[in-house]
């Protein structure tokens, strides 16, 4: 049976598929912190992934049903500015909103970005590309 709520139809190398595995388990000290509230459905019934493979990327979280990506900088990304802006321009032709934010913000103000991370799926601009779910006895739908 097919995984469900991931991005579908892309190919992904073994290479690239253990890559995303080893990021699961070594995860920053920032996605430990943001984690515990992403995962299982706990922001308001919505899912997350981590270490979603995305086209050739790696995305640190990822909501299939906001069409959402969320990536959390560190110092490296300073000096890779050029480098995230492309990454982001190739995510975003996926029909996907791309939320940033430093590892600073994580550690000092959790609970505005888990605000910020709400409002962005309960926003209809990133909704409105989501089909509702069937009504009661209409059938059930893969997604």
């Amino acid at each position: 049976m097919p995984a469900k709520n991931i991005v579908t139809g892309q190919s992904v190398s073994d290479v690239l598929q253990q890559r995303a595995q080893t990021l699961r388990q070594e995860m920053t000290a920032e996605e430990k912190i943001l984690w515990p509230y992403l995962r299982a459905n706990r922001l308001h019934g919505y899912h997350f992934r981590r270490q979603q493979i995305i086209d050739r990327f790696i995305v640190d979280f990822y909501c299939h049903t906001a069409n959402l990506v969320i990536e959390l900088d560190g110092p490296i990304h300073e000096d890779r500015r050029d480098y995230d802006q492309e990454r982001d321009t190739i995510i975003a032709a996926h029909g996907l909103t791309i939320l940033r934010f430093r590892n600073e913000q994580v550690q000092q103000d959790l609970n505005a970005v888990l605000a910020t991370i709400a409002q962005a799926c309960n926003d209809d601009a990133v909704r409105s590309t989501v089909p509702a779910p069937p009504r009661d006895g209409e059938g059930s739908r893969e997604r």
